[in-house]
């Protein structure tokens, strides 16, 4: 009779936050309803803790997408975003494809570190989680990684940090290098949030901060 596999040990990120691995997300949409709009790009970037306890972006996930059959998109979120769909090297995918990769991913990473599951890190988080949601119940996806409502908001940390809450402006005070050109790529914008988030949670945990 074969031993039973050991779990993974968990490391101190699982440790961190309750069993759960903060993933952030970024997607850029054709408005703003997750029901009807169409998801046009999302990224997704992983975390690792080093030994000194300190996070850091580890890697990044990204895709552009195909909109659904009967998608919504508004004009004005295309010229928000200066996201051209005719564009031939846009090589979009379809919204299974690119669930199914980000979400393999992730699991990927939450077993490697020992965690229960994924929680979705986003600025202005319920937006991204709503449209991950949707997509996931649309695609049909049996096995979506993060916490169904439970999110950590960037947005709501920056407030109370540096008393801003768009991101740019955020990472102007907070001193991380932006650039308003490359904003709204959903890639950017994940990475840049993961650069915020990792800086607020190192600064709390230098500051006495849990855990000490």
């Amino acid at each position: 009779m074969k031993p039973a596999a050991e779990a993974p040990a968990k490391s101190p990120l699982a440790q961190r936050f309750r069993g759960f691995l903060p993933v952030i997300i970024d997607v850029e949409t054709g408005g703003f309803n997750c029901a009807t709009d169409a998801l046009l790009e999302v990224a997704a970037v992983t975390l690792r803790m080093d030994d000194d306890g300190l996070l850091h972006p580890h890697e990044t996930f990204d895709f552009h997408v195909e909109p659904f059959e009967g998608a919504n998109i508004e004009q004005a979120a295309l010229d928000f975003t200066g996201i051209d769909l005719e564009c031939e090297n846009r090589a979009g995918v379809p919204e299974d494809y690119a669930l199914g990769e980000i979400f393999q991913a992730v699991r990927k990473a939450v077993k490697a570190e020992g965690c229960n599951r994924a929680v979705l890190v986003g600025h202005n988080a319920h937006f991204d989680l709503g449209f991950i949601n949707a997509a996931s119940s649309r695609c049909e996806m049996k096995r979506n990684p993060f916490h169904p409502f439970s999110c950590f908001d960037t947005a709501s940390l920056s407030g109370l940090v540096f008393g801003q809450t768009v991101l740019a402006k955020t990472c102007m005070v907070a001193e991380i290098e932006f650039s308003n050109r490359e904003a709204h790529s959903a890639a950017y914008d994940a990475e840049k949030t993961a650069e915020l988030f990792c800086l607020i949670v190192n600064k709390w945990k230098q500051l006495g901060g849990w855990p000490l």
